[in-house]
């Protein structure tokens, strides 16, 4: 069964730890993710881009596949499918689809848009009990085509967002998508102290968890942030387990090119990513 966001970041915040978002892209990626979750007793949110979407078939598709996982791994942690950086007709076609949790992104509007946007949003997601994520100050860098000029988000812009009724919001402060260049300044604190003081008890949301320093995370985690979404690092431990593995030739023993032999080392890889960052993040043994 999938479950909204709004209750396991409510207990992070209280808690001062962060659950972490997972990006998924196809059955391995979700199984591997699922099942450290499990392992590690951590609630865990499945992150969905609209690209990755599309690529899995459609976002039908992709809430039967995590909610026959959920049942057929006998997985009991608390689970979320949530739309990443959705445009506002993606949000409400997951909505549709079944997703537990949704973002929209209405940063690339003006305040006055994204606000109007942002509230049509929760309306038709809080009639079906599903958690709402905004975005204030575009993060920056690019994901699956979203482009970001990693803004600092105004904190009385943020109060206007939480004050809508959203269940998390994703306030930039520095933070970028993708690897983190050697230039980066780093998170900007002073930003995120003032955000928080705005928006009170609202859990906060760290895009771009890849790379960022652990003392970087738990400071950030110490001033508000109840979520932190990771997808870069998964998708290079991925890549470089399964490079290795070919080219040691491994794929050519036994029945060849087997697709379930291929991938196996690089689901590991991700398994060790999500492990980590989740004793990272604090939220082990907290489902």
């Amino acid at each position: 069964m999938l479950v909204s966001a709004s209750e396991m970041l409510k207990k992070a915040k209280e808690g001062k730890y962060a659950v972490g978002q997972f990006n998924i892209n196809n059955l391995e990626w979700t199984k591997a993710i699922l099942l450290t979750a499990q392992e590690c007793n951590s609630p865990v949110i499945l992150g969905v881009s609209e690209g990755a979407g599309k690529y899995m078939t459609g976002f039908k598709t992709v809430t039967a596949m995590v909610k026959a996982m959920v049942e057929d791994l006998g997985i009991t942690v608390p689970v979320a499918l949530h739309l990443d950086h959705g445009s506002y007709e993606g949000a409400k076609k997951c909505i549709e689809a079944g997703f537990s949790s949704v973002m929209f992104d209405g940063s690339h509007y003006g305040i006055e848009e994204n606000i109007e946007k942002t509230k049509e949003i929760i309306a038709i997601a809080n009639a079906k009990g599903i958690s709402v994520e905004a975005e204030v100050g575009s993060i920056g860098g690019e994901e699956d085509g979203v482009v970001g000029a990693g803004e600092v988000a105004d904190p009385d812009e943020c109060k206007l967002i939480a004050d809508l009724g959203v269940d998390m919001l994703a306030a930039g402060i520095g933070n970028i998508h993708g690897k983190y260049p050697a230039n980066w300044a780093g998170l900007n604190f002073e930003a995120l102290d003032k955000i928080q003081q705005k928006t009170g008890t609202m859990p906060l949301v760290l895009h771009g968890g890849t790379g960022i320093p652990a003392d970087m995370i738990q400071k950030a985690i110490s001033l508000g942030v109840s979520k932190i979404n990771v997808n870069t690092e998964c998708q290079l431990s991925f890549a470089e387990a399964t490079r290795k593995y070919v080219e040691a030739g491994k794929d050519l023993e036994g029945k060849g090119f087997d697709p379930r032999k291929l991938l196996a080392p690089g689901v590991e890889a991700i398994k060790a990513t999500v492990k980590e960052k989740m004793e990272l993040f604090g939220s082990v043994n907290k489902a």
